[in-house]
């Protein structure tokens, strides 16, 4: 049988060749070969034509066009047979996987990124015609950032089944390097200044040894923006750049950069005019324009000028304000009179509020976080203070919100929050090891938010060097709707004074306590709770400092040393916080003063306030880096008498300097107080009656003095204090920026004891090397520099600090690293 073939190749066809057919004919029959992984089904859908259609050249021209669009096949052939049209496929290779060699500057996860834009990753149909562009663009981002030998080729290896693997290999070479940036035209700034304006640079500082003067073809234009604003912020508004110039070395290896530059003169504000439907606004608009009216043209105060009507409009419900403004220059004079003209647009109520990545917490969890209403006008600044107070729980590494416009109902919205969730608890169960802690056994539950209903949970059993616990808790931080909290606990514990770095004493306690949270506002909190504990206090040692404590209680132990009490107690505190974020916050601030106070029934009957203190204030834009002050102030004293005893604060709830929560560079809770011994001294006395050799102190005069050397006894009053640097994590990218923190700290800190009386024991002779300092003074601090590391595990947030002395007392209590699990700042 004679076939008439009507073959269409991809070149033929795409260079817009026809095929002439003698005559049309009636199609009765269609058969498609060489499918593999196209159904023919899905074949025959992509088909023009049916059975019993006419077809002649146009109509074939007709088929191949739209199975060629379909993507999935490289080669098309048409043939003739009688009545029967006969389609012959080659099908598009499947990209098996794609490799990457050579790639440095590139990670590998942003050239996939950039490769599915393109339709290329693995699993996917391979168009070859794609591929021959990929190499080209790559080395054109190459080039962008100055790295003009680089070059990059593609391979395309054939596998069976219809299968390829893409393989790129690259040769990115070195960066050329800027040798030299002039500008011309300058006179009023000079070059120095201006080059402050750019990123990029052509000399550096010695301490940036990491830096490169690498030329980024992106970075310029941003800098040339850079030096704009600068001008335009002192008034130079017929400011221009003229042109600039970029030349490379024939070796490709340095780059020289000219600016030309027009600076122009300088240029008043006369009068700011508003011009737009504003009428019922323009009193309090002209009012607050008027601040900028008379005054040097800043470009960068206009821009705030138009946010602020934007924000202004923006809290009314009008979601698309629009300001421009339009400068009328006077160069006689060198003043410029600004039109201002706003159109606030429509204004929209809010439809639906939505939340997205919310996996593991409930939507009411965030819903009640909300102060942007459904049903009510759209306000920017609620749907802003939604996305911050979900910021602050602490549950989400980032929250973004949009609003959304709703197709065909102008005056609607609908507001968006994605979040990306992070681990706000855990569950642990095994050994670890501590430099303060050593050894340790545990097995918790921990859960800030747990099951995703945003209340707290925890259970511990914990077991290390020095004590021994057991607590359970539970909080429901909406136990009504409007915000109050409800929460309570049962713990026990047993702890070695002498193991932890304080005097020697052994403690066995347990209680139970419940609080109650109440908002004020949005920013202020106060909190109440009442409260129970029984201690149990033995082995207590004989310090001069609790020796009147302690022998005012022991005739209540049931034997030896044994000392017991029960107290029943009362909480207060406040709390103020503006941070924008729970967890590794980088503005606001937070300020809390919280009490406790012993009920007059109790065996002990004392008090205790702390106030603690710590601002944040973003230096750039992108808070990436930040100042942080922190303070911490606490003081504590008994209260009321027995008779000729007057209540003290119990030994046990001094305050104790030293670690990683208040003086980082020395041991954990011994920088304060510590327990001293006075020691009479004797001489050799006459015999007694017995004719046994007798001892007869000298008196209280000639006493020594004994400082336990690990002996911490802490103190009743004490003031932390810090400030940090926070900074970008080197060789750590932008994306952990919410996981991981670094900074550079000086720590000070004092603690001391006013119920001490120096003066009995500044005369005594100090026995051995330990230094003995005025335990009632707060003037004797210690201070510290270095730098932390924290880092937001799955287990939990771990600080590593390295700290070095600024002024210490006692060189034994330096400790340049400390480790600790739990603090985040």
């Amino acid at each position: 049988m004679t076939l008439r073939k009507l073959v269409l190749s991809a070149a033929v066809f795409a260079a817009g060749s026809s095929l002439a057919l003698a005559d049309s004919f009636v199609i009765n029959d269609i058969q498609i070969r060489g499918l593999q992984r196209v159904a023919l089904g899905a074949a025959l859908t992509y088909l023009p034509i049916r059975e019993g259609d006419q077809v002649d050249a146009a109509r074939i021209r007709d088929v191949i066009k739209e199975l060629y669009s379909s993507t999935h096949f490289d080669d098309i052939q048409v043939e003739r047979d009688g009545t029967t049209l006969i389609i012959s496929v080659r099908e598009r290779p499947i990209i098996s996987s794609l490799e990457f060699e050579g790639n440095s500057d590139l990670k590998d996860e942003q050239l996939i990124d950039s490769l599915r834009n393109s339709g290329i990753f693995e699993g996917e149909s391979l168009d070859r015609r794609v591929t021959r562009g990929l190499a080209k663009g790559i080395e054109e981002f190459y080039h962008s950032v100055g790295k003009y030998n680089a070059s990059v080729e593609v391979r395309v290896i054939e596998l069976p089944r219809n299968r390829v693997a893409l393989r790129f290999d690259f040769e990115e070479g070195n960066a050329a390097e800027i040798a030299q940036i002039n500008v011309v035209g300058n006179s009023v700034f000079s070059r120095s200044d201006i080059l402050d304006q750019m990123e990029l640079k052509d000399e550096l500082p010695f301490w940036r040894f990491f830096a490169k003067r690498q030329y980024q073809q992106q970075q310029l234009v941003g800098d040339l923006e850079n030096i704009e604003s600068f001008y335009r912020n002192q008034g130079y508004l017929r400011y221009s750049m003229d042109s600039v110039q970029v030349s490379i070395t024939p070796e490709l290896e340095n780059i020289y950069v000219t600016l030309n530059v027009t600076e122009g003169d300088q240029y008043d504000i006369t009068s700011i005019r508003l011009i737009g439907d504003i009428e019922d606004h323009r009193e309090w608009l002209e009012s607050f324009a008027g601040m900028l009216e008379g005054s040097r043209y800043n470009q960068a105060d206009v821009t705030a000028l138009e946010e602020a009507y934007k924000r202004y409009f923006g809290r009314m419900g009008y979601a698309r304000t629009e300001v421009r403004t339009q400068p009328d220059i006077n160069d006689d004079d060198q003043t410029v009179e600004l039109s201002m003209m706003i159109a606030p647009g429509r204004r929209v109520y809010v439809r639906n509020i939505t939340f997205r990545g919310n996996d593991a917490t409930r939507d009411e969890v965030l819903r009640r976080e909300m102060r942007q209403i459904e049903g009510a006008w759209l306000s920017d600044q609620l749907v802003e203070t939604g996305k911050v107070r979900l910021e602050r729980l602490g549950y989400f590494e980032t929250v973004e919100s949009e609003v959304i416009p709703v197709p065909g109902e102008p005056d609607k919205v609908d507001v968006v929050y994605d979040v990306k969730e992070q681990p706000s608890g855990t569950i642990t169960a095994g050994i670890g090891y501590g430099d303060f802690a050593g050894l340790s056994l545990n097995a918790a539950v921990t859960q800030e938010n747990f099951l995703g209903s945003g209340n707290s949970v925890g259970f511990s059993v914990d077991t290390n060097t020095f004590s021994r616990s057991l607590q359970v808790n539970y909080r429901d931080n909406y136990f009504t709707d409007d915000g109050v909290s409800l929460g309570g606990s049962v713990f026990y514990n047993e702890f070695d004074g002498g193991r932890a770095n304080l005097q020697q004493f052994n403690q066995k306690s347990w209680g139970t306590a419940l609080d109650f949270g109440f908002p004020v506002n949005e920013y202020n909190r106060l909190n109440f709770g009442i409260g129970f504990a029984s201690t149990g206090i033995t082995q207590v040692n004989p310090f001069d400092q609790i020796q009147n404590f302690y022998e005012r209680y022991a005739s209540q132990g049931s034997g030896g040393d044994e000392l017991a009490f029960d107290t029943f107690y009362a909480t207060a505190s406040w709390s103020r916080v503006t941070l924008n974020r729970g967890v590794y916050p980088t503005s606001g601030s937070e300020n809390i003063l919280s009490t406790k106070i012993t009920a007059p029934n109790s065996d002990l009957q004392y008090f205790k306030a702390e106030y603690r203190f710590r601002y944040y204030l973003p230096f750039d834009r992108e808070h990436r880096f930040v100042g942080l002050t922190r303070l911490h102030l606490g003081y504590g004293n008994g209260y009321g008498s027995d008779g000729n005893f007057e209540y003290t604060l119990p030994f046990w709830e001094n305050f104790y300097g030293g670690g990683s929560s208040s003086l980082r560079g020395f041991e954990p809770n011994r920088t304060g107080p510590r327990g001293l011994l006075r020691r009479p001294n004797t001489i050799q006395g006459p015999p007694d009656a017995n004719g046994n050799p007798t001892q007869v102190a000298l008196g209280p005069e000639f006493d020594s003095l004994e400082v336990g050397q690990r002996s911490a006894l802490g103190g009743n009053a004490q003031v932390n204090a810090s400030i940090e640097l926070i900074f970008p994590t080197p060789f750590a990218g932008d994306e952990t920026r919410n996981t991981v923190r670094t900074s550079a700290f000086i720590d000070v800190s004092s603690v001391w004891d006013t119920e001490f009386d120096y003066s009995q024991y500044r005369d005594l002779n100090v026995l051995g090397d330990v230094p003995f300092w005025d335990y009632s003074s707060p003037k004797n601090y210690q201070a510290s520099y270095g730098l932390s590391v924290q880092w937001l595990s799955p287990m939990g947030a771990l600080t590593f600090s390295f700290g070095f002395p600024l002024k210490s007392l006692d060189s034994e209590l330096e400790d340049s690293f400390t480790f600790n699990i739990g603090t985040t700042f």
